[in-house]
């Protein structure tokens, strides 16, 4: 494992869920990895495009040490399967450390892994088959490579009277304070605070013509004060046409591949 002078956050993808492009790889789903100066990598999310965007950097299952997991939503997390497996089945049997907040971890196994995990040959398999897992507790957090990842829940969707458990992150990477927002709704009221923490702000952007009402949309967050806007990257948006993000006062548009460099007292964009 080869070690580094500094943080490394790359997006492997920046579209939405169902990204369509004009040719096929043009865009993979939002999902993120972080490389610590110890050669170790954590996976923000594990969606179904997780082997091709890995693949197109170099990597695969064998790479990825560990793994945190915002929600349920297939984009986040169907591509654990593939890990799973891939790294259950290798020479060095190496189980991934698995992140994720506490009323996620308990219904992940049960909603979304055990159809086909569950299916072993010789064993019954639980999800502790497969990872090496670590359940966080409501209104706390992680460390992982020296850096703590506080989890800040967000409002993704509403599941009829209940709010799909969903969480971003605020973490410092050398010097840089980074808010996270994973999937959320436009609610400035909510985490504002958290924008205004921030040095870095890597915020979940809607561009279709349909709102869906789950995601912040372009013409929401265009609403922002200026400040916060400077200093909000944006990403998971649609294919198609999108508006000029830095004549609108955003520091832009992340695009596939898109790394953020942070040494030790300073952070640079690759």
């Amino acid at each position: 494992m080869q070690t580094i002078n500094e943080f490394k956050l790359t997006f492997l993808g920046s579209g939405s869920a169902f990204y369509i492009g004009s040719q096929p790889g043009e865009n993979w789903q939002s999902n993120v990895l972080i490389e610590a100066p110890s050669g170790r990598r954590l996976l923000l999310d594990c969606g179904t495009d997780i082997r091709f965007s890995l693949l197109e950097q170099g990597l695969d299952a064998k790479d990825i040490n560990d793994v945190f997991i915002s929600h349920l939503h297939g984009d986040h997390v169907g591509g654990l399967e593939w890990l799973a497996f891939s790294t259950k089945f290798s020479a060095s049997k190496r189980k991934p450390g698995l992140w994720a907040n506490q009323m996620v971890m308990k219904d992940l196994w049960s909603h979304s892994l055990r159809g086909g995990l569950g299916s072993l040959e010789g064993e019954v398999a639980t999800i502790r088959t497969y990872f090496d897992v670590h359940s966080i507790a409501n209104n706390k957090g992680v460390e992982w490579e020296g850096v703590y990842f506080r989890l800040v829940q967000v409002v993704h969707n509403v599941d009829g009277f209940k709010i799909c458990p969903t969480f971003g992150l605020l973490f410092d990477l050398g010097s840089t304070r980074i808010f996270f927002t994973s999937d959320t709704q436009f609610a400035p009221s909510q985490i504002s605070q958290y924008y205004r923490s921030a040095d870095l702000i890597l915020h979940d952007c809607e561009t279709s013509s349909f709102k869906s009402g789950v995601h912040a949309h372009y013409d929401q967050l265009i609403e922002l004060p200026d400040d916060v806007k400077k200093k909000m990257w944006l990403y998971h948006y649609q294919s198609g046409a999108k508006s000029d993000a830095c004549a609108d006062g955003f520091a832009g548009w992340i695009e596939k591949g898109k790394s953020f460099i942070f040494p030790a007292e300073s952070a640079a964009v690759v």
